[in-house]
């Protein structure tokens, strides 16, 4: 089994590589210095992978990271290996998994389309919604990345983990459990899509320290308002992890009432501060 990684996951490419004990294969992005003119990606992978099975890990975000995964499936395809395992640690454009408005794009199921071809199974994590690997005809996996968020907060100073809203609570609760902690959650009202408001809840956090756990952090505005909650309820200390940090628009102003921020690699980021690498390689061992 061998390793190859997109620009988008080089550093968990890299971590997979060594929970699996598989060698890592590096990959060139450039074919000359400052890539093409005009902005197209190149790929050319640097190693020989004929026969072996292939584990090929890009997130799919921004948007750049999509073709340039496409073209490193041509690219390992073409290489001959007996298998291709393709890991996408964020699957971009996942939210759009329903039609609400007649004439749009079913965009998770295009990019499931596009991305299984010439790849024999796919694995993913934190998706917006689970029923989005029925979109792949190849099998298609979800792995929860929870487990890692619980293994972060399991050796920190947190007295319990929060869930900012009832959609949370399954993943509150999966973290809860591996970091040996209590939990709570708050009732989240969404006036619009870029407003919501929670109900008032009294919760026992005078004085503690809490962590706000969540799938994904966006734009920042539910973890801000669930921090700011905290503070006015006295939490001393309040820390926000999420699996996925997007951080999109000024999500990092917003995040600055939080005292520590903390996110997955499955996009890179200042926040990165733990790896679902291990994860990952739990999830394809059991196919091998």
């Amino acid at each position: 089994m061998k390793v190859v990684a997109g620009s988008a996951s080089v550093a968990l490419g890299r971590g997979l590589g060594k929970a699996l004990g598989a060698p890592f294969v590096e990959t060139a992005y450039e074919k000359h210095p400052g890539g093409f003119p005009d902005g197209e990606r190149y790929v050319r992978v640097l190693g020989d992978v004929a026969g072996d099975d292939v584990v090929l890990v890009q997130t799919t975000h921004p948007d750049p990271k999509i073709i340039e995964l496409l073209l490193l499936v041509d690219a390992v395809r073409d290489l001959k290996p007996k298998r291709i395992s393709l890991v996408i640690p964020y699957f971009g454009y996942g939210r759009q998994d329903q039609r609400f408005e007649q004439g749009e794009a079913l965009s998770a199921r295009v990019l499931a389309n596009h991305l299984q071809m010439g790849v024999d199974e796919v694995f993913t994590m934190g998706l917006h919604n689970p029923e989005v690997v029925k979109f792949f005809d190849v099998p298609a996996r979800e792995v929860s990345g929870m487990p890692a968020v619980g293994r972060y907060l399991k050796d920190r100073d947190i007295d319990f983990v929060l869930a900012p809203d009832d959609g949370a609570v399954r993943h509150v609760k999966e973290v809860a459990e591996t970091a040996g902690k209590p939990w709570d959650a708050l009732q989240k009202t969404r006036l619009d899509s870029y407003t919501v408001k929670f109900e008032p809840k009294r919760l026992d956090v005078r004085g503690k320290r809490v962590a706000i756990v969540d799938d994904v952090i966006s734009t920042g505005g539910t973890v801000a308002l669930a921090a700011k909650e905290l503070k006015a309820q006295g939490a001393r200390h309040v820390l926000a992890a999420a699996v996925h940090g997007l951080f999109t628009a000024n999500a990092w102003d917003k995040l600055a009432v939080c005292d520590e921020v903390a996110a997955s690699d499955t996009i890179p980021s200042r926040a990165t501060k733990f790896s679902v690498a291990p994860e990952f390689a739990a999830a394809i061992r059991t196919t091998r």
